[in-house]
Order: C-alpha cells, then structure tokens, then sequence
C-alpha cells in the first residue's frame, strides 16, 4: 500500500503545471480567462459605441458645414447677412462659456475615478449649466436676429446658418440632458465609483461638441465670407 500512495504522488508531481494547478488535464487557467466586456480593441462594448457614433456624427456635421460654405455667399440684394447680425464679442464670450465646460467635464471624470461622489456631482452640474447658459445665449442670439430679419427662410444663407448652429444647439442640449441623468443617479447612488466609465463615456460626447463648435465658431463666425 505504501508503494502505491508513493508512485501515485511522484506521478503527480510529474504532470504540467497547468494541470497540476486547475486539476484537469487541457483546463484554462484561470488568469487567461479574458473579460468579457472588453472588445478586441482593448476598449469596453459601450466606449467603442460611442466612438463608432462620433465618427458618423462628424460625418454629418462635415455635411452641413460644407453646405454652409458652399451657401453663405448667396445672399441676395437687400437681403439681410452676417455683417447686418452677427455680433462677435457677445458669440466669443458664449462660445468661451461653453469651452470652459469641458473643463468641468474633466473634473467630473476625474473626481468619480477618485471615489469622491460629492465633486462629481458638483462638476456635472457645474457643467451643465455652463452648456445650458449656451443654449440659452443661442437662442437670445437667434430671437435677434430673426428680429432684424433674418429667418431661416430669408436666403439660402439664413437656411444652412440656422440648420447648422441649430443642430449643434440640439446636441448640447442632449448633452445636458444626459448630464443631469448623471447627476440624479448620482443622488439616488446608481452612479458608484465603478461605474466612472459611464462618466467617461458622456464626457467624450461633450468633448466632441465642444470641438465641433469651435470649427463652426470659426468657420461661420470670424470668417463670414
């Protein structure tokens, strides 16, 4: 009996480490097993979403830019234009507010990778009412000018202007949107440190929107013709 309990251990010390360590010849280690959430980009299911998503948003975004330029010059006589509406000092300090929000953005997803649940509701709401004095500086300006008779039906010009800056306007308010969904799962406490991707994740859309306006900015404002 001895003789056998001792052949059966040297027998076992002679096996792969592989199997000696899960106990079933051909078995995975446990340490090789991959994570299921991630793709094969390294990122997570919903992070490559919403990256797949901006690159078709700056595709349409690059199609309504393009027809803005190829439609601001056609302007026709008595017809009200940019340099009748536009009033660049009041546009730049709107347009700073809204740069500063992806400021507060970082703060946000910085302070909920830390744990610290209290700045990161603080920041989203900082952030969103910087987005939300945007919108409403946007819709004063838009008010003005329909006022001194540009419409989006006046010229072509009044048409690709207001299709242009009203469908970013649309998006930041989305964006705000979604903000304020953070900061109310943050309340009811939906919104743990674990889930700081999510965060992540809404911030790369404000980015993006951030960036775009300042190529219409640009674009629409500085240089008009």
């Amino acid at each position: 009996m001895a003789d056998t309990m001792t052949a059966e251990t040297s027998s076992a010390e002679n096996l792969p480490s592989e199997v000696a360590t899960t106990g079933v010849a051909g078995a995975v280690p446990a340490s090789e097993h991959t994570d299921g959430h991630h793709t094969s980009t390294g990122l997570s299911n919903e992070k490559l979403a919403m990256w797949v998503f901006l690159g078709s948003e700056c595709l349409l975004f690059g199609g309504l830019i393009s027809t803005y330029m190829f439609n601001k010059g056609r302007i026709g006589p008595g017809d009200v234009g940019p340099d009748d509406v536009f009033d660049i000092p009041f546009t730049s300090v709107s347009s700073f507010v809204l740069l500063m929000s992806s400021l507060t953005m970082v703060f946000a997803v910085s302070a909920i990778t830390r744990g610290d649940l209290r700045a990161n509701r603080i920041w989203l709401a900082t952030t969103a009412a910087l987005g939300a004095t945007f919108v409403a500086g946007q819709v004063y300006e838009f008010t003005a000018f329909y006022s001194e008779g540009l419409g989006f039906t006046t010229n072509l010009f009044g048409s690709a202007f207001y299709a242009l800056t009203g469908f970013h306007g649309a998006h930041v308010t989305i964006g705000i949107i979604m903000l304020m969904s953070l900061y109310v799962m943050s309340l009811r406490g939906s919104l743990p440190q674990e889930r700081a991707e999510t965060v992540e994740i809404i911030g790369l859309y404000w980015h993006f929107v951030d960036i775009v306006w300042i190529v219409i900015f640009t674009i629409v404002y500085l240089f008009p013709q």
